[in-house]
């Protein structure tokens, strides 16, 4: 697995390409380092990478459960120590689900995609990140 990452402006824009496709991410700094709002910061993109990977595999298995989803999102919070770095301590995802759902399914669904198949979820707790998050089934 490969990215390319290029700068866009003379400030700290870049635009990253992953190796797959030709689709590509905007990313921008905090203003205090010059950003101008023109991309996602690089914590942000931790948190989405997390609520993704557990996303993608969280459908997957419902699919194959024959559960149906009508509608589906993911937010994603995180809480960062004060000193440098200011990596993430705690990170909680809220997963908001609605459909023909047997919650038990859901809940067991969840616990995998999150806790056996995302490897987001692994690099960031053997990091010393606490992960929690919650279901909610309209």
């Amino acid at each position: 697995m490969k990215i390319e990452l290029n700068r866009v402006n003379s400030a700290v824009h870049f635009e990253a390409t992953g190796s797959s496709s030709d689709i590509k991410v905007h990313i921008d700094g905090s203003p205090e380092i010059g950003g101008e709002g023109l991309g996602v910061r690089p914590m942000e993109l931790v948190l989405m990478a997390l609520g993704s990977c557990s996303s993608l595999d969280l459908v997957s298995i419902l699919k194959k459960q024959r559960q149906e989803i009508t509608d589906f999102s993911v937010e994603v919070s995180g809480e960062r120590r004060v000193e440098l770095p200011p990596v993430f301590t705690k990170i909680h995802m809220l997963i908001k689900l609605s459909g023909n759902l047997d919650e038990q399914k859901v809940n067991k669904a969840a616990e995998l995609a999150i806790r056996k198949y995302c490897s987001v979820h692994d690099m960031l707790v053997a990091g010393g990140v606490e992960i929690t998050y919650s279901i909610e089934i309209n």
